[in-house]
């Protein structure tokens, strides 16, 4: 008993102290940002997101819901919440096209898809949104500084597209079905040319077409590996 009033004056203090740092109601409105902002700079991701929602739903039109916003979707991002986090930054870009965040969010709209893009071997919805977001950013952005970033993200994504397409076709060589196996070939090499895997495919369609007594197809596409094949020696010349 004597225990429990010793620990009650302290247990009182931290509550109080608790509380009052929570407390935003006295602040004006940029001083409540300034707050939230704080508070995600220092990774209290949970009490932030809180704060941002409210100084968004408290402060409609004014000039800080861009801010606000912003952070929130950083926010989820940072919590790995992607897919909100892919929303609320869709959601400046759409309503607030004429905020200086806009080039950013775009840039993690993109990075938002790219931390959902799985395995190789699944599939690759958000691959092909992560691709088609980090585009954009280029397109709408080209002096940025993180549009070098955003084309090896598109590098590094295709490559993946490119494994998972060679994947299905070395699949459906395996189970015989033929045509189908020349067609992801063909795919691989069509849409992911300036990847590793693009002469592997090319050569195993080759392969394929001689079996297949498809001799002319497989002349035409002989010639297309002779380019690969004379890249290659170039890359070598102008690494080594």
């Amino acid at each position: 008993m004597n225990k429990i009033l010793i620990l009650f004056p302290f247990i009182g203090i931290l509550l109080l102290g608790c509380s009052s740092s929570l407390d935003l109601t006295e602040l004006s409105p940029e001083e409540h940002l300034q707050e939230a902002i704080k508070m995600y700079q220092e990774e209290d991701y949970e009490e932030a997101m809180r704060q941002f929602e409210s100084i968004l739903l408290q402060y409609s039109g004014s000039s800080l819901m861009d801010d606000a916003q912003y952070y929130l979707a950083l926010t989820r991002y940072q919590r790995r919440e992607y897919i909100i986090a892919a929303y609320e930054f869709s959601k400046l870009i759409k309503n607030m096209p004429a905020s200086p965040f806009v080039p950013d969010a775009q840039f993690m709209l993109a990075e938002s898809y790219y931390g959902l893009s799985p395995d190789y071997n699944l599939d690759q919805v958000y691959t092909d949104k992560a691709i088609a977001e980090y585009q954009a950013f280029i397109d709408f952005f080209p002096l940025n500084e993180k549009v070098q970033q955003a084309e090896e993200k598109i590098n590094e994504l295709n490559l993946k597209l490119a494994k998972k397409n060679l994947s299905i076709a070395d699949i459906y060589q395996k189970l015989s079905y033929y045509t189908a196996s020349i067609k992801y070939y063909g795919l691989v090499v069509e849409n992911y040319h300036d990847t590793e895997f693009a002469p592997i495919a090319l050569y195993s369609k080759i392969i394929l077409q001689i079996e297949r007594d498809k001799e002319k197809e497989a002349l035409a596409d002989i010639k297309g590996l002779y380019y690969y094949i004379r890249m290659m020696k170039k890359l070598k010349k102008s690494n080594s």
